[in-house]
């Protein structure tokens, strides 16, 4: 736990398995927009799924009064239930069943967060998972809705996610003048439920969809088994556990939506998966990610008698789809002997992955090529590359290419997020500025290689999309910019009187 403080935070920043437990990404934006604002005093709630934490990646700032934990594992025990005398376990069930089979929202939030309360004075939220009340709810759910599924594996998912929920809503909520979470999931839930409960305002911001990146998650997830073939209908109204999982998180996502003030994403691609969860067009908006243009735009450019020298900046993890990007190093070489490929991100965050990336290198041969350097200052290496490289299969408004592009580095990219934003210019962009990188399909090492390719041979080229890149960081990306939005949108909430949500 970071320094505490009894003052109330101006911000409460609610962040789902990310700060400060992970470098880059949401985190990096999360520490950034508190150094930013020195003025305010913030907290912060982190959400893992176990304790104890591990070692923080980012320093202490002086602005931050404490760091809060919630730790989705920990509400079970071995103790008796004992039930409440004012316990409604029939508007409990139907609460629940809504939220995790049926795609709840703000009502059924309000609804299970009042009848989880009195449990939550008792101190007996711990007892809730190993009772006979939830014994018989997960099996009368599980009748109801999936009879066909293994009951072992859905007593398991079913836990999983109830247990998450509880601990959400018996987590003692950090006093703050504006909630503001940075995804939807279990933090946006958090931010929901102290809406409902403080009446002070909670706000949103989204990088990528939450829910999109869950739904790709659980449809890759070997741990969950297959045990309905829906083959190729449209309209089978059977649901299997990975639908049971979906609908959750996207009840968790309605709910946020519903709650917040203010739905902000990094860029409009995103909106029409918010409108669909529920999202208010009137609340919507946008503000993009900002990047230091100032300082890494004076940086120095790689000459052409550099040996020819890539990079993919981003944690090593399949979101990032590394062993594409590790396939076209292996097309590339051939053409450019002298290559360099470097891999610039924190390589802990899934182990595994890690090995399964390093072993294909080694398998193709590119030991002597391409190096993972682990979490550095990419300002310190952006001077020796020429092309920056993103073959992610989900993003929202990568960093890396707004730095890249504010260094004047054309990026490669997969479509994905606002990364033909990003590159090709805004569809209000004017005058137009044109393309600053090229875009590719998603999971193609061919179309990477060629991309790569054209502007590692095309000095010309190269230099023509880099500075189209830094015209356009200039225009819209620039961090002052975008530090004032928030700045304009937390006093106005802070200023606000308190109000009920639910």
């Amino acid at each position: 736990m970071r320094k505490r403080s009894a003052r109330i935070a101006d911000i409460c920043l609610i962040v789902e398995g990310a700060y400060p437990y992970v470098s880059g990404g949401v985190s990096a934006w999360v520490h950034g927009l508190m150094r930013r604002q020195p003025g305010l005093e913030f907290c912060v709630v982190a959400i893992l799924p176990e304790p104890p934490p591990p070692a923080p990646k980012y320093d202490s700032l002086p602005n931050l009064q404490a760091l809060h934990h919630l730790y989705l594992s920990e509400t079970s025990s071995r103790r008796r239930w004992l039930r409440p005398g004012s316990f409604d376990q029939a508007g409990f069930d139907q609460a629940v069943n809504a939220f995790l089979s049926a795609g709840g929202g703000l009502a059924e939030l309000a609804q299970v967060e009042r009848l989880i309360t009195p449990l939550v004075k008792a101190r007996r939220t711990a007892d809730l998972l190993d009772s006979r009340l939830a014994w018989n709810l997960v099996c009368d759910l599980y009748a109801r809705e999936m009879p066909h599924e293994s009951f072992l594996h859905f007593f398991w998912a079913w836990r999983a996610l109830f247990g998450g929920l509880v601990a959400t809503m018996s987590l003692p909520l950090p006093a703050a003048r504006v909630y503001h979470t940075v995804s939807t999931g279990y933090a946006g839930l958090l931010a929901a439920r102290a809406a409902v409960e403080t009446g002070r305002p909670a706000i949103i911001t989204e990088h990528g969809v939450y829910t999109n990146e869950r739904r790709i998650e659980i449809l890759q997830a070997e741990w969950i088994v297959d045990t309905l073939d829906k083959g190729f209908a449209i309209h089978d109204p059977r649901r299997d556990l990975r639908d049971f999982w979906t609908t959750a998180f996207e009840s968790y996502a309605r709910a946020c939506y519903e709650a917040c003030a203010d739905v902000i994403t990094l860029h409009g691609g995103n909106q029409p998966a918010q409108t669909m969860q529920g999202a208010s067009a009137a609340r919507m908006k946008i503000i993009p990610n900002g990047v230091d243009y100032e300082a890494l735009s004076r940086l120095p450019r790689a000459g052409p008698d550099d040996p020819p020298t890539i990079a993919l900046v981003g944690r090593v993890v399949p979101i990032k789809d590394i062993k594409t990007y590790v396939q076209a190093v292996q097309l590339l070489r051939p053409r450019f002997p002298g290559l360099t490929a470097l891999v610039m991100g924190p390589t802990d965050e899934q182990p595994d992955y890690y090995e399964e990336c390093k072993a294909t290198v080694a398998q193709l041969g590119l030991c002597g090529t391409l190096r993972f350097t682990g979490q550095v200052n990419v300002a310190q290496h952006f001077p020796r590359i020429h092309v920056n490289v993103l073959t992610s299969v989900s993003e929202s408004q990568p960093l890396s290419v707004l730095e890249a592009g504010a260094a004047g580095i054309p990026t490669v990219a997969t479509n994905v997020g606002a990364c033909r934003e990003i590159l090709l210019g805004r569809r209000d962009e004017h005058p137009a500025l044109g393309a600053g990188g090229i875009v590719t399909d998603v999971a193609s090492p061919e179309q990477t290689a060629a991309a790569v390719g054209e502007l590692l041979s095309d000095r010309g080229r190269r230099e023509r999309l880099g500075l189209v890149m830094q015209q356009r960081i200039k225009r819209y990306y620039d961090l002052p910019v975008v530090d004032d939005a928030y700045a304009g949108i937390y006093q106005r909430h802070m200023q606000a009187p308190a109000q009920q949500v639910a």
